[in-house]
């Protein structure tokens, strides 16, 4: 990785930095709210084969795991990510449990991956961070088999996640203020488009493209909700540099806000994502129009 050409420096040094290790705290917490998305991520992969897996932005390892245990050992699963600290992590788990997976510090934009060397590409909210996203997909595109296959989940707009937009909307008058989202820009809701994200895939090299709207039920516990504010999102990097009464008063305004989620014990979300599928291969196929 660090003989590559350099490329979306911002999202290494998040990623290698406080986002990262924010992410490594909130492993559990993570994994349990976004478990939903593992059966839809892994439906490409068949159990108990010897299919070969790339997971892209595969954090502290969640998918590419689960993606192991759904081939028994029989398959090969790679999890790719520019986050050092969430990768720690990953080897940990997979060693943990006996669990044979490779783990890359890659950016997927510029990494040489073994021409032709994957089955299937699986991606959870990992592919939205691209500074050049045409030229990570068609490095990814020669990265799989003719007729390998990609499979990823992306977030639509902001305005169908409110779980994922109120604390940085409740927080806004306690907090300096930061820019706005930039519509398309590298971020969470990059890919909220997808007309958009259709048209990169295409110009890619991908086929095959379609990209439907899926609504994934998200649960975390009443207690992991105070970490989730205080650590994750623009509002978790934020608090990192503010004084512990601000903070304690930015944290107790958030969690009000979060009320209507809050279930008994349990928090609880609907997910509002794109699946994307896209087929890699020669013939020339139209893009079906998003659903």
């Amino acid at each position: 990785m660090d003989n590559q050409p350099r490329a979306n420096i911002d999202q290494d040094t998040l990623w290698n930095g406080t986002g990262g290790h924010a992410w490594v705290r909130n492993q559990a917490t993570l994994d349990r709210m976004f478990a939903g998305f593992e059966p839809v991520l892994l439906a490409p992969v068949a159990a108990g084969t010897a299919q070969r897996v790339l997971d892209i932005g595969c954090g502290t390892g969640a998918v590419t795991l689960a993606a192991a245990r759904k081939m028994g050992g029989a398959g090969h699963c790679t999890g790719a990510d520019l986050s050092t600290p969430m990768l720690d992590l990953a080897r940990t788990r997979a060693e943990r449990e006996g669990i044979h997976a490779r783990f890359l510090r890659a950016d997927a934009q510029t990494y040489p991956f073994d021409g032709a060397g994957f089955d299937v590409i699986v991606s959870r909210f990992g592919v939205m961070f691209f500074d050049d996203p045409v030229a990570a997909f068609a490095n990814l595109r020669r990265a799989v088999r003719t007729d390998g296959v990609l499979r990823a989940v992306a977030w639509r707009s902001p305005a169908e996640n409110p779980f994922m937009t109120i604390a940085e909307r409740t927080a806004e008058p306690l907090l300096p203020p930061v820019p706005p989202r930039a519509p398309d820009a590298p971020g969470q809701f990059g890919f909220a488009n997808a007309q958009r994200v259709a048209t990169i895939l295409a110009e890619a090299g991908w086929q095959d493209i379609d990209i439907a709207p899926i609504d994934v039920a998200c649960t975390l516990t009443e207690g992991q909700l105070i970490d989730y504010i205080g650590w994750l999102g623009s509002v978790g990097q934020r608090l990192l540099s503010v004084d512990a009464a601000t903070r304690t008063r930015v944290i107790e305004t958030v969690r009000a806000a979060f009320e209507p989620f809050v279930d008994g014990n349990d928090v609880r979300f609907t997910a509002a994502c794109w699946q994307i599928d896209a087929r890699a291969g020669h013939r020339s196929i139209p893009v079906s129009a998003p659903r």
